[in-house]
């Protein structure tokens, strides 16, 4: 999962301008001062870059930034032999 969520804290920085500071795995989404729609748009880019079928009816605000890293690396899970989230 740290791959995962190294890569989302790079994103987050990069795409939607979140100051390094702020990202911590406590930190919603709300917290990190994105909006519903730029929360969509996350999980759509995750969905694309990783190739995982990620519920974008469930990205909300108050996802925590842990919550969306283990979601996506839960979905990976299963293509790799033996990995664990």
């Amino acid at each position: 999962m740290e791959h995962v969520y190294s890569h989302l804290v790079t994103l987050l920085g990069d795409k939607f301008e979140v100051a390094a500071d702020q990202i911590r795995p406590d930190a919603t989404l709300g917290d990190l001062d994105l909006d519903s729609l730029a929360v969509v748009e996350l999980y759509v880019t995750l969905q694309e870059e990783w190739e995982v079928p990620l519920d974008d009816s469930e990205a909300t605000a108050e996802l925590t930034v842990a919550e969306v890293a283990r979601s996506v690396a839960a979905l990976l899970a299963p293509e790799k032999a033996g990995g664990t989230p």
